[in-house]
């Protein structure tokens, strides 16, 4: 944010809503808000500085001590620079599949990450960071189950999205779901103060968890018992860990969400590609996702509809995945004949 601030963290939400030029279907008004305008580029910003100040409100966090999270990583780096601007010591549980740039990032920040087997998928890391928490006396932000997630997503989230439409309709809000925090931050707002909004929420349709209708397992502190039987490994990262969070559940059992939509794996880095090279607009696996499903959306959408889709972070949190595989660092054929060329006329885009 422009100004004068105190303190990196001040500088957390009033995230941009940009408008879809060029690959919005003709008749619709296609909308994003680009939540990689947070200070550490993803809407996990958020998160974390509700749920550290929320612990120091209450008393449940105390000086100096040790703050723990289980993470696929936008989390992590999140609380990493939360941690550091205001002095906890900070230990990250990451299952071992996830992008090695967050690993880094976090450590760059500060923080220690220990990493747990691939086979244990989100359940696993989850599992360690209880462990852990319980040997050590640390401070477990609970992220998938604190409801100063969604609190802090109706009082900013939700609020901005409000104002940016204060004086037109806004039809279709479209998100994916990680914790849950945003869809049940924002959704109950929009139910309550905009009705006639449809709520759309996206999942991979490798792991239909939601669109599956099986009810996930808990154990009584309300954490997952095991993987959900419909999950399956996908590349959208920070989308649909291999469980339900609570705060999804709370969601789907507030009858909040009027729409499922399925994205393919394919659909999602297409999605974030064509953002990249006809908006430019550089987002991630998850954000591809959500604006796959907006333009699901936009395609059966009436005339003049306005519709609003999430775009949870940055691409360069996917470097070394399969988003980058064609990227490479060396000129490519096109490239090299472009530099031995002479002046030939204007480039196709």
């Amino acid at each position: 944010m422009p100004g004068r601030h105190a303190n990196i963290l001040e500088t957390i939400g009033r995230t941009p809503v940009i408008r879809i030029n060029r690959l919005a279907p003709a008749g619709v008004n296609l909308f994003v808000k680009c939540e990689s305008f947070n200070p550490l580029s993803s809407v996990k910003d958020r998160l974390a500085i509700a749920v550290i100040e929320a612990a120091e409100k209450s008393g449940e966090l105390k000086p100096g001590q040790t703050v723990i999270e289980a993470t696929s990583g936008n989390t992590g780096i999140g609380l990493a620079m939360v941690c550091a601007a205001k002095g906890y010591p900070l230990v990250l549980v990451q299952a071992e599949p996830f992008s090695v740039e967050r690993r880094k990032l976090m450590r760059f920040l500060g923080a220690k990450v220990v990493i747990t087997p691939a086979a244990e998928r989100a359940v696993g890391m989850i599992v360690k960071m209880e462990e852990l928490a319980a040997k050590h006396g640390w401070f477990m932000t609970r992220q998938f189950e604190n409801e100063a997630n969604p609190d802090y997503h109706s009082r900013t989230t939700a609020r901005e999205i409000l104002d940016d439409f204060k004086d037109e309709r806004l039809d279709y809000w479209v998100t994916g779901y990680g914790t849950g925090g945003t869809l049940k931050g924002v959704a109950r707002v929009l139910q309550k103060e905009r009705p006639d909004t449809k709520i759309i929420v996206c999942e991979p349709a490798d792991a239909p968890l939601l669109g599956s209708g099986i009810v996930q397992k808990r154990k009584p502190d309300g954490t997952p018992a095991e993987p959900h039987p419909s999950f399956k490994p996908h590349p959208m990262q920070g989308w649909t860990p291999d469980f339900i969070p609570k705060l999804t559940g709370d969601a789907v059992a507030m009858e909040m969400i009027d729409r499922i939509v399925p994205i393919q794996n394919a659909e999602a880095m297409q999605a974030s590609k064509d953002l990249a090279t006809k908006e430019g607009i550089f987002c991630g696996i998850s954000s591809g996702g959500t604006f796959a499903g907006a333009l699901k959306i936009a395609a059966e959408a009436p005339k003049g509809a306005n519709i609003l889709a999430m775009l949870p972070d940055t691409a360069e949190r996917y470097l070394s995945t399969p988003l980058f595989a064609d990227i490479g660092a060396d000129m490519n054929e096109e490239e090299l004949a472009i530099s031995r060329s002479t002046p030939s006329g204007q480039l196709k885009t």
